[in-house]
């Protein structure tokens, strides 16, 4: 996968740019019935009579199915599959662990099958770097990093292609003294030489603060999650969310900020699954901008078309950016269409360089 090039930024970008348009023109499918499903995750219970059956019993524990169809050029089918486990780390191997086939999608006969970790990090930092150059004030000379995992590294090598004038890099990690946001502080100094600053912040204050975009990408355990004061925020910043956080007034999103979300379609059905609820009947936080966006809509709070699609935006049904004070909190969710579209452009640049191997599943068809 990396001499198939799976971790080249800018064409990782056109590509998830081109998708991200198809999502627009409808040319895609996805899980369910309304076709913007996620994926389908098994839900492990908390408790079981029956011995060794596999319980909640550590973070991010779970298994995810991500199937799609992708039109366009492409006209191919696919799957991402991962299974997930916050013990993970500790085994020395990555919190999740993906695959990805691509199919046929006539036949259903499988195409290809490959590693999909840096594949799906990749599309997943090239969503916000594409849908920052829709909305963002430009020059960005500051970037905040709130986490400091693989994702916003992957995020900062596609920033650092849309914006090449980015001078100061702050970054929030758990604590000014976590390992990974030492790494990251080390990562980016060693690959980005022409940014003159990067900063390791004490307080997210500190770290939203004076910037004009924000990525966030944090996995945590449930509502504990970066939570944003909108005062903290100066005119014209960018907020991009692929990972949990959220804001000390709503009121603030729904009167104040511009929203922008990659499928509104697939927050829609978040709700309908995953939603949760206090013993009074309401809606808790799931920490994901996209779904209270949709929250905000069904409670009558602001009007349906307050929330652009950012493929309506690429092809030019909707505006971006227009002034430099509006603040924009844009949802990044991720979808399997995105890693079939990038996954495509690796196989076949794996089969032009001859990286690979053709597996035979059968001569012919034992059964008829």
């Amino acid at each position: 996968m990396i001499r198939a090039g799976v971790l080249d930024a800018g064409r990782c970008m056109e590509t998830v740019k081109e998708v991200l348009g198809l999502l627009s023109d409808g040319d895609i499918l996805m899980g369910g019935r309304n076709h913007r499903e996620h994926g389908m995750q098994l839900i492990f219970p908390e408790k079981s009579p029956i011995p060794g059956f596999p319980l909640a019993d550590s973070p991010d524990r779970r298994f995810m199915s991500m199937p799609g169809y992708l039109g366009g050029r492409f006209h191919i089918a696919g799957e991402k599959y991962y299974g997930s486990n916050g013990r993970n780390v500790s085994r020395g191997l990555p919190r999740s662990i993906l695959m990805c086939t691509l199919s046929d999608v006539e036949t259903g006969q499988p195409l290809a099958y490959f590693s999909a970790n840096l594949l799906s990090a990749m599309r997943t930092g090239a969503v916000p770097a594409v849908m920052a150059q829709y909305t963002v004030k430009r020059p960005v000379h500051t970037l905040t990093l709130l986490g400091a995992g693989e994702i916003n590294k992957a995020c900062m090598d596609c920033f650092a292609v849309a914006f090449p004038e980015i001078e100061h890099v702050k970054i929030k990690g758990s604590s000014p003294e976590s390992r990974s946001a030492a790494d990251m502080k080390q990562f980016i100094e060693k690959k980005f030489p022409s940014i003159k600053q990067v900063e390791i912040c004490a307080t997210l204050k500190e770290a939203v603060s004076e910037t004009e975009l924000i990525s966030e990408a944090v996995s945590s355990i449930p509502r504990q999650w970066p939570v944003v004061d909108p005062a903290w925020l100066a005119p014209g910043t960018t907020i991009i969310s692929s990972g949990t956080m959220d804001f000390t007034d709503h009121d603030f999103i729904a009167d104040h900020m511009k929203k922008v979300v990659d499928s509104r379609g697939m927050y829609q059905e978040y709700i309908k699954v995953y939603q949760e609820y206090d013993k009074n009947g309401n809606r808790i936080s799931t920490g994901t901008p996209g779904i209270f966006f949709e929250e905000m809509v069904a409670d009558g709070r602001i009007p349906d078309s307050e929330i652009t699609e950012i493929g309506d935006i690429i092809r030019g049904r909707k505006k971006g950016r227009t002034n430099d004070e509006d603040i924009y909190l844009i949802s990044a969710g991720g979808m399997p269409i995105l890693d079939i579209g990038w996954g495509y452009e690796c196989v076949k640049r794996a089969e032009e360089r001859n990286i690979g191997q053709v597996l035979t599943v059968w001569d012919e068809p034992y059964l008829h």
